[in-house]
């Protein structure tokens, strides 16, 4: 049973999230940042995950604290859901178009935290959500999940369509990643531990 229900609690959030590798049990968003709920909900369904998050913050300061908190609590969810990391393709690449805009996701589950961001986000607002804390975003869970993650926007115009697309992605390469495959023996490392 690969799935994880963490909460964490600060003094500015409170994140609970409920993540199902293996069965999509549904997807239930609630973060109060509607653009930010929004993306969640493409990354779920594209990665075929089962998703439930629940967040409140201070945001009445601004989205940053809620979005970096989720994407910690989600990578501590997936770190725990995958356990030893056993049998899974462990990486994961995606391209995801979206109209004008072209966005790659590559994941390494390698147990070392890195993130590559590259992605021009012209319009520093869609509705109250600044867009700059997407990579604050991305950041948090590939340390929190302790994998390398690259995510790119290789052309494009509109920031919608591009922050749509590296969620599409992010989904679609960690579905890759973490499929099982029983050709693996053990974990997909030749240092036998990932």
């Amino acid at each position: 049973m690969r799935k994880a229900t963490i909460t964490r609690k600060t003094a500015e959030t409170q994140i609970s999230i409920s993540l199902d590798l293996d069965q999509q049990t549904g997807i239930e968003i609630e973060t109060g940042v509607g653009f930010f709920d929004h993306m969640l909900t493409l990354f779920a369904k594209h990665g075929r995950f089962g998703l439930k998050v629940k967040a409140t913050g201070d945001l009445n300061v601004d989205a940053h604290h809620t979005v970096e908190d989720t994407g910690i609590v989600l990578g501590e969810c997936f770190k725990q859901a995958l356990g030893k990391k056993e049998q899974i393709e462990r990486y994961g690449t995606a391209f995801v178009p979206m109209d004008e805009t072209l966005g790659r996701v590559c994941v390494d589950l390698s147990g070392r935290s890195y993130l590559i961001f590259n992605a021009e986000l012209t319009n520093p607002r869609l509705g109250s959500f600044e867009t700059e804390i997407v990579e604050d975003f991305f950041q948090a869970v590939a340390f929190s999940t302790e994998m390398n993650l690259h995510a790119e926007v290789l052309y494009g115009r509109n920031t919608h369509h591009k922050i749509e697309s590296l969620f599409k992605a992010f989904g679609r390469a960690m579905r890759q990643a973490v499929t099982l495959n029983p050709e693996i023996q053990g974990v997909n490392s030749t240092k036998g531990v990932i």
